[in-house]
C-alpha cells in the first residue's frame, strides 16, 4: 500500500501530465504576426489575455481565430469598428457586439463565454476577486478565450504597444497610410518580456512583422553610439531636445485625424 506522500506525488504527476496534454491541444489559430510572442506560440482556450488600450492590436488578436471559423464576441467596446474589423480579416457573420452592457458587463461576458470561442471585454471598473475567479473557472470549463481591453488580475499574458510611428504624411500633403509599432508581451510566469516590431497595419491594411522577435535586453543593445551621429550634430540623448516628439504633422486634415482614431484605438 502506498504511503500518503507517494500517493500525493503520483496524483501530482498525473495532473501535470493531463495539463500538458490539454495545453498542447487547446491552441487556437493565431495570426502569425502575434503567435510567436505568446506563451505556447498561440492563443489558448481557457486562458485570459489583456491588451493595453489598443483596439487595433485587439483586432490583430481576433483576426486569426475569426478567419479560421471561430465565433467572437466584443463586450463594452463601442468604438470597435466593423468596417476596420472586416478589412483586418475578422468575419462579421461570426461576430457578436454588445457595445454598452452598462453594469451588466460581467454577466454578459460570462454568458457569451458559454457559447463563443473568443470573448473581448472592457471592464468599466475593477471586478472583485470572487468574480474574476468564477469567470476564470467558466472559461476553463467552456474552453473559451478571454481578451480584456485594459488590466486584468488573472491574465496569462499582457500585450502592449510602444514606439508607434505613422507613415504616409508628406510635407503638407498625403494621409496616414501605415503604422509601425513595437508589440511587447509580458507573462505571469516571470519569463523575460518578448517584443517584435510590426506594421499595425501596413499600407495594404495587413498585420505583418517588420523586425524579428527579440527580448527587451536584446533591444536595449541596439542604440547607436554617439560617435555614429557625430557628423549630424545630434546624440542619442540630444534627440529628446529637438522638439520633434509628439508634435502636430503639417497638412494633417480632418480625414487623417479620423483615420488615426479609427485605426489606432
Amino acid at each position: 500500500m502506498s504511503s500518503p506522500t507517494e500517493t500525493v506525488r503520483e496524483l501530482q504527476a498525473r495532473i501535470k501530465a493531463m495539463q500538458g496534454t490539454r495545453l498542447e491541444s487547446r491552441g487556437l489559430p493565431t495570426h502569425p504576426a502575434i503567435a510567436s510572442l505568446l506563451p505556447g506560440g498561440a492563443l489558448q482556450q481557457g486562458a485570459a489575455y489583456s491588451v493595453d488600450g489598443s483596439v487595433t492590436l485587439l483586432m490583430a488578436m481576433l483576426a486569426g481565430p475569426s478567419a479560421a471559423g471561430s465565433w467572437c464576441g466584443v463586450v463594452g467596446v463601442p468604438e470597435f469598428g466593423v468596417e476596420a474589423a472586416s478589412h483586418y480579416g475578422i468575419d462579421l457573420e461570426r461576430l457578436v457586439l454588445v457595445p454598452n452592457p452598462a453594469d451588466q458587463w460581467l454577466a454578459v461576458t460570462a454568458a457569451i463565454a458559454d457559447v463563443l470561442t473568443v470573448v473581448v471585454t472592457r471592464p468599466p471598473r475593477q471586478a472583485s476577486d470572487g468574480s474574476v475567479a468564477r469567470l476564470a473557472a467558466r472559461l476553463r470549463q467552456r474552453g473559451a478565450t478571454l481578451i480584456v481591453l485594459g488590466p486584468w488580475p488573472q491574465t496569462d499574458a499582457m500585450l502592449s504597444l510602444s514606439h508607434s510611428r505613422w507613415s504616409g504624411i508628406g510635407d503638407g500633403h498625403g494621409h496616414l497610410a501605415a503604422r509601425e509599432a513595437t508589440v511587447t508581451v509580458s507573462t505571469r510566469a516571470g519569463a523575460r518580456p518578448r517584443s517584435a516590431t510590426m506594421w499595425l497595419p501596413d499600407r495594404e491594411e495587413r498585420f505583418v512583422r517588420s523586425h524579428p522577435v527579440a527580448s527587451l535586453d536584446e533591444q536595449r543593445g541596439t542604440m547607436l553610439p554617439n560617435s555614429a551621429l557625430s557628423n549630424t550634430g545630434l546624440s542619442n540623448t540630444g534627440l529628446q531636445n529637438t522638439g520633434l516628439q509628439n508634435t502636430e504633422l503639417p497638412g494633417m486634415g480632418q480625414h487623417d485625424e479620423e483615420r488615426r482614431e479609427a485605426l489606432a484605438g
